[in-house]
């Protein structure tokens, strides 16, 4: 499963990139209690039992199939930074949904089904839907349930991530926001995200202009200070930096011509966040033999 980043400025829970860092697990069926074992993230505070959130997927989604097990053996790698706004529980619920797939047959949920059963289980598809699909996304809800399209990314664009040695929950980043934003406020994040699916596909020259928020990022600069400080930074230098998800990370979305520059850039300013160059994931989850 491939880490996420949300939002990409302006398309606050809507738009989403797939991000070529990935966790890997698999599972057994066994006799008796469940089993997890855990490398990497999380391996020292994440459950060892049914309560680990994707042992839970597995076994909610295939009773949902109909179908019933004794115990689970999850194995997982994880290289996914938690809390940071890079979509480790999206990843840990598709993982659920895809591993019970398999175990039930793959022909039982087809790929519309995965994006609705992820999506209701996380409350909103924005990171499920690039782990899903790959590439770029743009999601939705409606009355008949979670949706996504996928876009195809520009070969030019290269993600580069700042990541903190910090963290911030999601729940906690969302609970600053405010209930309403002003009319004004509205047209400016619609006009940016509506660039930005044209920036992401077709022109990433207009990529710094399309990636200005003014909902979300500025009202969580107090939770994150650091990180709005590398955030302003970075785009004062003319780099598309924008808060990964909920953050704490940072995102940047470079040119071939910049990246380096970019890496740099966050060294320089704040030795707190390390600097990774990414590749974007087109491929989604996927089940190996």
């Amino acid at each position: 499963m491939p880490a996420t980043s949300a939002n990409l400025g302006p398309g606050f829970d809507v738009l989403g990139l797939s991000l070529d860092l990935y966790d890997e697990v698999s599972v057994e069926l066994i006799d008796g209690a469940d089993e997890v074992n855990v490398v990497g993230e999380g391996a020292d505070d994440l459950p060892k039992n049914s309560e680990h959130l994707i042992v839970k997927t597995v076994r909610d989604t295939l009773a949902a199939l109909g179908v019933s097990v004794t115990g689970l053996r999850l194995d997982a790698n994880n290289r996914i930074p938690h809390a940071r706004g890079l979509g480790s529980s999206s990843a840990a619920i598709v993982a659920g949904i895809a591993l019970a797939r398999e175990l039930a047959g793959s022909e039982k949920i087809n790929q519309d089904q995965f994006i609705d059963m992820a999506g209701k289980i996380e409350g909103h598809p924005d990171n499920i839907a690039p782990c899903i699909l790959g590439g770029g996304t743009i999601s939705w809800i409606d009355e008949s349930g979670h949706h996504a399209v996928r876009l195809s990314v520009h070969s030019e664009i290269v993600p580069v991530l700042a990541i903190p040695n910090f963290r911030i929950p999601t729940e906690k980043a969302r609970a600053v926001l405010p209930e309403k934003v002003s009319h004004d406020e509205a047209i400016f994040n619609i006009a940016r995200s509506s660039l930005l699916v044209h920036a992401l596909t077709t022109d990433p020259d207009l990529l710094f202009v399309a990636t200005e928020d003014k909902i979300h990022q500025r009202q969580r600069a107090e939770m994150m200070p650091d990180s709005w400080r590398l955030l302003n930074s970075l785009r004062q230098d003319g780099l598309a930096a924008t808060i990964s998800g909920a953050g704490p990370a940072v995102l940047i979305l470079a040119s071939p011509a910049n990246a380096i520059n970019a890496v740099e850039k966050v060294t320089q300013l704040d030795s707190s966040f390390t600097a990774l160059t990414l590749k974007v994931d087109q491929g989604g989850v996927q089940a190996l033999a």
